[in-house]
């Protein structure tokens, strides 16, 4: 089954608190992060960073320091040493999700925002197009999201990533309903949309076919303190 977790980040996170933080991390993933320019995308970064892991030691019961990401020929990240392990991450606005499963999953969240539509006539089927310009005033936006967060999440749990051009498969929602056709040899892949909050379209694409009801809302405080509680326990029980 699909695992889902999110954090909405508040307006702010102490500075302190961010920089106790970054210690969870290895240095070049540090490095890195300190690297934005813009504290909130340093800080969006980071929570990234500190959700992925507590994930992998609430799941997989070890310890911080014992996880490795990687990545795949197409840039897609993974858990070095546990083939049965899949996740995947997306930000956008002030949240930050990721999906876990034992097989394949992507997932996209996106802020609503005014955006010229005619991109879709560069990215999208025609199909996809058509149904698009069909719908009446902010319907056209909201659609176009619905889309859009479909189509990322798909190709990020395929694998392939930007390779796949984004006009070979398309998306049709009928009625809350999904349809999905490809020009790809056929694989079983399933779809569910989540209300995640009224200014943001979240999508999720996984080959296990069941989905929760509900996203595991978290707070940056309690994956801090769940990472920290989670050293501790690994340095009292190496004195003992």
């Amino acid at each position: 089954m699909v695992e889902l977790f999110g954090i909405k980040l508040a307006n702010s996170i102490e500075r302190d608190l961010y920089e106790k933080a970054l210690n969870f991390l290895p240095n070049e993933t540090k490095d890195k992060i300190k690297r934005f320019r813009r504290y909130e995308d340093s800080l969006m970064s980071l929570t990234a960073e500190l959700l992925k892991r507590a994930i992998v030691c609430l799941k997989l019961g070890i310890n911080n320091e014992s996880v490795k990401f990687n990545r795949s020929a197409y840039g897609k990240p993974y858990l070095e040493g546990h083939e049965d392990f899949h996740f995947n991450l997306s930000h956008s606005g002030s949240w930050v999700v990721c999906a876990v499963s034992s097989k394949p999953v992507g997932i996209d969240v996106e802020k609503i925002k005014e955006i010229d539509l005619d991109i879709a006539k560069r990215f999208f089927s025609k199909e996809e197009v058509s149904d698009l310009f069909s719908k009446n005033g902010d319907e056209k936006i909201e659609y176009f999201f619905e889309l859009w967060t479909l189509k990322e999440s798909y190709i990020k749990a395929d694998g392939r990533g930007l390779s796949l051009p984004l006009n070979s498969f398309s998306f049709r929602i009928e009625n809350d309903n999904i349809i999905f056709t490809s020009n790809d040899e056929p694989r079983h892949f399933f779809f569910k949309k989540y209300d995640i909050d009224k200014e943001y379209k979240f999508a999720v694409c996984s080959m296990e076919p069941q989905f929760p009801e509900e996203i595991d809302i978290k707070s940056f405080e309690e994956v801090f303190e769940f990472l920290l509680n989670n050293e501790m326990l690994k340095k009292f029980l190496k004195r003992n």
